[in-house]
């Protein structure tokens, strides 16, 4: 197989971000201010890089994220399959006390293994994975497109990293994600690894 360089960005900031509400897969919230500034930041220190192909989630803050990219012509494509977790009921709703208890007790249970506990209402990190894993597929399908970068979600972002790297999921906590974080990674035929981890040099500006 061919090589493959990989930009894997997680979108830029909403105002459910700032305000600690859930998103998930069933908001389809846009950036605020910040995010437009984030996503421009980005865009000034990697419009020069060539990219084959962008890759984003159906929902309008990858693509939003991306749009300056995206005027430049560049192919581009949008799969369901990146989406983020659906949260399920917790969608749309500020994380209370009682809210965040029930967050953790499920972090907990995902770092112990049990990756098949399913939100209520939403999905398990299992669900995603096979949801994703067409989507990957597609993308590592198309051996001449040599670099290309993906825009997606945080939670997604570790599911990812941990099926490309071949991590179990309970490890996916240890990839950490910020507003238009990135990572590089770098696929040589046979695997891959990581160049850049959660990145966000390009953000020290604003």
């Amino acid at each position: 197989m061919n090589t493959k360089k990989i930009y894997i960005v997680r979108h830029g900031q909403t105002d459910f971000n700032l305000q600690n509400i859930v998103q998930g897969s069933g908001v389809d919230s846009s950036l605020n201010a910040r995010g437009i500034a984030q996503a421009n930041a980005f865009f000034e220190c990697y419009k020069n890089i060539s990219f084959d192909k962008i890759y984003t989630s159906s929902l309008k803050r990858t693509k939003e994220t991306v749009k300056q990219f995206l005027d430049l012509g560049i192919p581009n494509e949008s799969l369901s399959g990146l989406n983020e977790i659906c949260w399920g009921s917790k969608e749309g709703y500020k994380i209370t006390p009682d809210e965040d208890q029930y967050y953790h007790y499920m972090l907990k249970q995902w770092q112990l293994g049990n990756t098949y506990h399913r939100i209520e209402g939403g999905e398990s990190p299992d669900d995603v994975v096979k949801r994703m894993k067409p989507a990957v597929d597609h993308i590592m399908a198309k051996t001449e497109e040599q670099t290309v970068l993906v825009c997606m979600h945080g939670r997604a972002i570790r599911i990812l990293l941990c099926m490309l790297l071949n991590y179990p999921l309970k490890s996916m906590d240890m990839f950490e994600h910020e507003n238009l974080c990135l990572y590089l990674l770098h696929f040589n035929g046979s695997h891959f690894t990581i160049r850049l981890h959660n990145d966000v040099s390009h953000l020290r500006l604003i």
